[in-house]
């Protein structure tokens, strides 16, 4: 019986969220902030194999940005505050959306390459 067959299966949000092992869903999936681990302490799966690439910087460029320059631009037109109410405000919250967004959705882009058996250098040809 395979490993993958004695865990049920874990949603790939769930591992997003909880940054936890796509396989068992206990293990931790990073140390320190998005530095993955070698393998699951729990089950053991083996994350060398896992590449999320550059998928997860671009789309928190992407979301962070249009979130944050967004709110800027939508508290600049309606109350027109200084300039300093901008920095103490959409500084702070442009770092951290983007660091949570980056772990995030780089768990996310793991728990789906598991899910569907992406293995980097392999073609699909069925």
């Amino acid at each position: 019986m395979s490993p993958d067959t004695l865990y049920p299966p874990v949603e790939p949000q769930r591992v997003a969220l909880s940054a936890c092992c796509p396989r068992c869903g206990r293990g931790r999936l990073f140390k320190g902030l998005s530095e993955l681990k070698p393998a699951c302490t729990v089950c053991g799966l083996d994350y060398q194999t896992v590449d999320p690439g550059d998928g997860a910087p671009i789309f928190v460029i992407l979301i962070a940005d249009f979130l944050v320059v967004g709110l800027a631009l939508y508290t600049e037109i309606t109350w027109s505050p200084g300039l300093w109410v901008h920095f103490l405000i959409f500084g702070p919250l442009a770092i951290i959306l983007s660091l949570w967004l980056l772990r995030s959705i780089k768990a996310l882009l793991i728990a789906l390459q598991y899910r569907n058996n992406a293995r980097p250098g392999t073609i699909d040809r069925g």
